[in-house]
């Protein structure tokens, strides 16, 4: 596989824009999940009432190119990417775009301080938590 098509993955966090209404959270997961689908891409987003925290997987094309338009998105702000990079096989292989909300308003404050590994294994830690 060219690196283009390689298999990658994304993480991110971002808040979710104070002129936006909680509303429309299902309406970012719904339109994503029939995206994601026909892309080819995977992954799980979480919310805990003001910040996102999402992890993409899919060709490293789509990945990066849905990332962009994440960032581009007036609905978010502050898009951090905590971690980018090749993955050897997918985690959420099951579904387009799995959705779950966290009560703890602290988990993805936390979260948003680290990069690299250390997020992604704090992520990890957080979905072994989540009701899926």
């Amino acid at each position: 596989m060219t690196p283009a098509h390689s298999l990658y993955e994304a993480l991110y966090v971002s808040t979710l824009a104070p002129d936006q209404p909680l509303s429309v959270v299902a309406e970012i997961a719904g339109h994503a999940r029939a995206k994601n689908a026909r892309l080819g891409i995977t992954g799980l987003l979480v919310f805990d009432g003001m910040r996102f925290c999402q992890q993409l997987e899919g060709t490293q094309k789509e990945v990066l190119k849905l990332t962009e338009r994440i960032r581009n998105d007036p609905r978010h702000t502050g898009v951090e990417v905590l971690h980018h990079g090749l993955l050897s096989e997918r985690r959420f292989h099951q579904f387009s775009l799995a959705f779950t909300s966290v009560d703890d308003a602290e988990a993805l404050a936390r979260l948003e301080r680290m990069d690299g590994e250390a997020a992604l294994a704090a992520f990890e830690a957080l979905r072994s938590e989540l009701e899926l």
